[in-house]
């Protein structure tokens, strides 16, 4: 069983027949929403490291950003990815939503979405490094806290990565 604390929702066509789970639960006015996206390539997935001055500096995470107010969620990934990599995405499915609550209080919603195909060469514009890591090397990467569930998940294979997009 799931505790309140990190609560995930994959899609049907991330976890085979099983249905997808959904919290009855709106975002508190105070929990940040944000969107990230597993961007496939072949048989890899691209993965960020912050910068030593952004918060939780030098950890790895999915690329992806703040849903700002009035925006849709895909909206806010095609900005972020354009503003991060340089790329116009094509956002496919909702994989996973996690909701997590971090030791210092605040608490952030994320919504992965799977990204197949965009125009454009990505480019790092604000990252200190980028990969395109195998899913079974994901755990060897010091990842966001809120990121780890779905690390595993994807290192397990529980998350096929033939995702629809």
């Amino acid at each position: 069983m799931k505790s309140e604390k990190d609560q995930t929702r994959a899609t049907e066509g991330g976890r085979g027949s099983e249905s997808p789970r959904r919290s009855q639960r709106l975002p508190s006015p105070s929990m940040k929403r944000v969107v990230a996206a597993l961007i496939f390539k072949d048989d890899q997935i691209l993965v960020c490291q912050r910068t030593r001055h952004q918060t939780m500096p030098l950890k790895w995470e999915f690329p992806g950003g703040k849903i700002e107010d009035g925006e849709q969620p895909r909206d806010a990934l095609r900005r972020e990815l354009n503003e991060e990599l340089g790329i116009d995405a094509t956002i496919g499915e909702e994989v996973a939503r996690i909701r997590h609550e971090y030791k210092n209080g605040s608490a952030v919603e994320l919504r992965f979405y799977a990204v197949r195909e965009f125009q454009g060469e990505i480019e790092n514009r604000i990252f200190k490094d980028m990969r395109w890591a195998m899913r079974s090397e994901l755990p060897s990467f010091d990842f966001l806290e809120a990121d780890l569930q779905l690390v595993r998940e994807l290192a397990e294979g529980k998350i096929a990565s033939n995702v629809k997009a």
